[in-house]
């Protein structure tokens, strides 16, 4: 066991000879502490980067001094850390290019939502085509919204009096403050509707030419002429030539003008041609 040992310090004394270019000494055992130069502590916990940094790689950082509390290897994290800032880092003219860019992305956005707008295109208006020929029905005049008629005769207030549209002789009658005592008034139509402009007399005989208000007139007799204001459906239809039908469209136009005022105006009725006219003229009367 001794000779073992002794072989391990002659051995031990060989290598320190070696490595540190000197002698072994003549007397005394060696250990190992002796011949393997000691490491610190720090110098076991710096990183590889640490020591290529303190190798003199540029830009690194000094290593820490002994008992300063830096932790291994922050110094070079930190430089490194600062470095990629750097490399990101664009300066005020970089910020300006991208203020620049984002001001115009927004500008484009904005132009293309203006542009996909929904719009509503203006309707134009229909032309309105003017119904020619002699076939065209003559348009509704249009009236000042009431009837005026003249009451004479055997009445309280004769004259003038103005009605509501699609009055009756009998609402005439009243407005003229009704009839006289003891006047027969059997023989007025009072459901008769008015026309604008007419004369209705009330006990008298009506002058020529003036619209009698006289109730449901009979048939017209040989050589008497129908009176187209005063006619009705029966009457017309009697005419040669008028039927229901166009009977009908006489007394559509008489209600639609406010009553004939010639006896030309048949000719303003749908279906009376010149022809027709002709025929007619000399058998009715207004």
């Amino acid at each position: 066991m001794r000779e073992a040992k002794d072989s391990g310090d002659v051995v031990g004394a060989r290598l320190r000879a070696v490595l540190d270019g000197g002698a072994a000494p003549a007397d005394g055992p060696l250990e190992w502490a002796d011949i393997i130069p000691a490491w610190s502590a720090e110098e076991d916990d710096v990183s590889p980067l640490e020591s290529r940094s303190a190798g003199g790689s540029p830009g690194g950082d000094a290593p820490p001094a002994a008992g300063s509390g830096a932790l291994p290897g922050e110094g070079a994290f930190e430089s490194g850390h600062r470095r990629w800032l750097h490399a990101f880092d664009p300066g005020r003219p970089g910020v300006r290019a991208l203020g620049a860019v984002a001001l115009t992305v927004v500008l484009i956005a904005a132009f293309v939502a203006w542009r996909a707008r929904p719009r509503v295109d203006p309707v134009e208006p229909s032309p309105v085509v003017a119904e020619t020929g002699p076939s065209a029905l003559p348009r509704p005049v249009a009236s000042s919204g009431e009837v005026v008629v003249a009451v004479g005769g055997k009445v309280r207030r004769p004259g003038l009096v103005r009605l509501s549209p699609g009055a009756r002789v009998a609402d005439a009658l009243a407005a003229a403050g009704g009839a006289d005592p003891g006047v027969d008034v059997a023989m007025l139509n009072l459901a008769r509707r008015l026309a604008d402009g007419e004369l209705i007399m009330v006990g008298v005989t009506p002058p020529p030419g003036a619209v009698p208000a006289a109730g449901p007139s009979a048939p017209a007799g040989p050589g008497s002429p129908v009176n187209l204001n005063a006619a009705t459906l029966a009457d017309l239809d009697g005419l040669p030539g008028v039927g229901p039908v166009l009977a009908q469209r006489i007394l559509d136009a008489r209600e639609t003008q406010g009553g004939f005022r010639a006896v030309s105006d048949l000719r303003k009725v749908d279906g009376i041609g010149q022809a027709r006219f002709e025929q007619l003229k000399d058998l009715v009367t207004v």
